[in-house]
């Protein structure tokens, strides 16, 4: 498929002088490839991913909400976890599959906004939450006597709640700065969803201050999450070597083991996307990445931090048997 660098739906300011500054309606998204023997092929391998990525979620947000066994610290930050994934995901994914199928791959103006700022919203809440998790973790084995003290209701609140405004709050800063920029005219997307790089390219104004932004934000919200991260685990790998059961040494890395697996791939792909000069991206680098963050990893989240846990197995077990029980 041929994409024109046209803009058939921008609507001029003014004549001739300001013929450059346009205001669009609509923005063109290149999707994942421009191969037309692809885009069934994917579209079916695409929504497969979707699906599970939504039945894990969803079905991991009612097991850990309705089941009175799964009411801890722990299984309440894997609920907002899935809700999370839930969200950016679902964000990104019904209009890229849209779109495969589409005759034109368009997204409106106000969409392209809200699509950015629920993304950005989810992603930053992301990695604030698998710090939450690492430090629930490092509590419960390196202060067990103390972990329902130290991780009261009011503290997982706290732990999800800020990470949710801040997010929030820094989301609307960056959407905001972009659309209140003046574009160019320019409204085909190098990308399947509205990412702020991509729309960076497509400004007529001055983007520093933007980049200066993103670049400061995006490595603050990486280095800080991922030091969390890091000093949890360091302190937790000292306390299974001095344990002695060998049992609950398997045990403990086994679980750190999975969740240092999705860490490392999702901080990998966001440093490789965010904290580099504009000058060296590639667009379509960029694109391979993306799919693994907002596709891949909301589907695999489910499988590695709960479905291979037995409370959760017994969980599922318990609620088939009452949705079998017969009647009295």
């Amino acid at each position: 498929m041929t994409l024109v660098m046209v803009v058939p739906t921008a609507i001029s300011l003014n004549d001739l002088d300001e013929q450059n500054l346009t205001v669009l309606t609509e923005f063109i998204l290149m999707g994942i490839t421009d191969h037309p023997e692809l885009q069934a092929p994917f579209f079916g391998l695409f929504l497969i991913i979707y699906t599970v990525s939504v039945v894990g979620n969803l079905g991991m947000i009612i097991l850990t909400k309705v089941d009175s066994r799964l009411q801890t610290p722990m299984y309440f930050f894997l609920r907002h976890l899935a809700f999370i994934d839930l969200g950016y995901s679902s964000a990104v994914a019904p209009k890229m599959l849209v779109n495969f199928v589409a005759d034109q791959n368009t997204i409106p103006y106000n969409w392209c906004a809200t699509q950015l700022a629920f993304f950005i919203l989810f992603i930053i809440s992301e990695l604030f939450n698998l710090s939450a998790m690492a430090y629930d973790h490092y509590v419960a084995i390196c202060n067990p006597l103390l972990y329902t003290v130290v991780m009261s209701q009011r503290v997982c609140w706290g732990l999800i709640t800020i990470p949710y405004v801040y997010s929030a709050c820094l989301s609307l800063i960056i959407t905001t700065k972009i659309f209140m920029s003046s574009f160019c005219g320019h409204n085909v997307i190098r990308h399947f969803y509205c990412d702020s790089l991509p729309l960076l390219t497509l400004l007529c104004s001055s983007t520093r201050d933007i980049e200066l932004i993103i670049l400061i934000f995006s490595a603050f919200n990486l280095i800080s999450s991922l030091l969390i991260v890091l000093v949890s685990y360091i302190l937790i790998l000292m306390a299974i070597l001095r344990m002695n059961s060998a049992e609950g040494r398997h045990k403990a890395f086994s679980t750190c083991g999975s969740h240092l697996t999705v860490v490392f791939v999702l901080y990998v792909t966001l440093f490789f996307m965010y904290v580099q000069p504009k000058s060296s991206h590639s667009f379509d680098t960029d694109k391979i990445a993306s799919i693994f963050y907002t596709l891949i990893i909301p589907m695999l989240n489910p499988m590695i931090y709960s479905l291979r846990n037995k409370e959760v197995k017994g969980a599922l077990h318990r609620i088939w048997k009452n949705l079998h029980k017969p009647p009295m």
